[in-house]
């Protein structure tokens, strides 16, 4: 059996390190109208502000800036459907590094676009006929790329882990300790991460993942206490959350860490996209507003602490934005 190397939080803070004066420090906003719908505090991470548009940017630069010369000078090959495309094609263009990304031919077009802006290569593949971990092998034992996993990687999950320090640690400076933590999951390498920061620093936190109704692998896997897959390959509005299955690390820290994995509707995330924007003042896109939605959906048990969502992104397209502004709020509780 495999022995699986998990990021501590001195991972964390030397990611912090690494990212300093190049990641954007999120702002913890503490919006009124949420406070004034649950009676409660309400902390909001808006990673939808970082570079690129999301969390992704954090894990990517951690990655790639540790890479050594020759491996720098031979490129990277990376798999997204679109933030950690970006992520990874920003970082790479900061760093001077060649990249190549294998994106899904219907990956929102904004994000397609924004990668290619970066200055990355972007190769299309089929989602329902071709295997993008392929795909991306191939290109990498072809030109020596290094291959930069979008979550089961260590210095990427590192990476992630960084937006849940900035948050703990500028609650700690007003005197708070959330009660409850809120992320959205994919392949779990940001809540793993962001678990690994809170486990470190505040372990009384408990800490619930959110997933896509019909792509909850994560919950599933860790019901069963083995990693389960998801029978579609898509299919919802919330496309960056649509990863296969959890990674063995990914999932490891999670079944030690987490409380709960709640899952919602493409209807309850893009009416958190409209809440955002309406009430919050924020754009986010469906993916990055699952916290969100699980809160304003009474999927999260009522508590009387502070609480914190992540909004991990904003890349939302025209068309899905349209679609959320037009939603109906059935049984939301604000």
């Amino acid at each position: 059996m495999t022995h699986l190397i998990v990021p501590t939080l001195q991972d964390v803070e030397a990611a912090a390190q690494r990212l300093s004066g190049v990641a954007h420090i999120t702002p913890l906003l503490e919006p009124v109208p949420l406070a004034q719908a649950f009676g409660r505090r309400v902390f909001v991470k808006a990673e939808n502000l970082q570079r690129v548009g999301a969390f992704k940017f954090r894990g990517a630069y951690n990655r790639l800036c540790q890479l050594s010369d020759t491996e720098k000078a031979r490129g990277v090959v990376a798999f997204s459907s679109g933030n950690h495309a970006q992520g990874v094609a920003a970082a790479a263009q900061i760093l001077g590094i060649e990249a190549t990304i294998v994106m899904p031919s219907d990956a929102p077009v904004m994000k397609r676009d924004n990668t290619i802006a970066y200055g990355a290569r972007v190769v299309s593949y089929d989602r329902e006929s071709e295997n993008r971990e392929e795909i991306a092998a191939g290109i990498a034992a072809k030109s020596g790329a290094v291959v930069v996993p979008a979550y089961e990687d260590f210095d990427v999950m590192s990476g992630q882990g960084t937006a849940a320090l900035e948050a703990i640690l500028t609650a700690k400076e007003q005197g708070l300790i959330f009660e409850q933590f809120v992320c959205p999951v994919g392949g779990g390498g940001l809540m793993s991460g962001c678990a690994t920061a809170f486990k470190g620093l505040s372990p009384e936190t408990k800490l619930h993942g959110v997933e896509p109704e019909e792509f909850d692998d994560v919950r599933r896997s860790l019901l069963s206490g083995v990693i389960q897959g998801n029978a579609k390959v898509a299919g919802s509005v919330c496309d960056a959350l649509l990863s296969p299955a959890p990674g063995p690390t990914t999932f490891a820290v999670m079944q030690n860490c987490l409380d709960s994995v709640q899952t919602i509707t493409d209807e309850q995330a893009l009416y958190a996209v409209r809440y955002a924007w309406e009430k919050l003042k924020l754009v986010v896109e469906p993916g990055g507003a699952v916290a969100l939605a699980a809160l304003l959906f009474g999927k999260i048990e009522a508590a009387d602490g502070p609480i914190c969502l992540l909004l991990s992104g904003g890349n939302v397209d025209a068309e899905t934005f349209h679609q959320a502004l037009t939603v109906a709020p059935a049984g939301a509780l604000a």
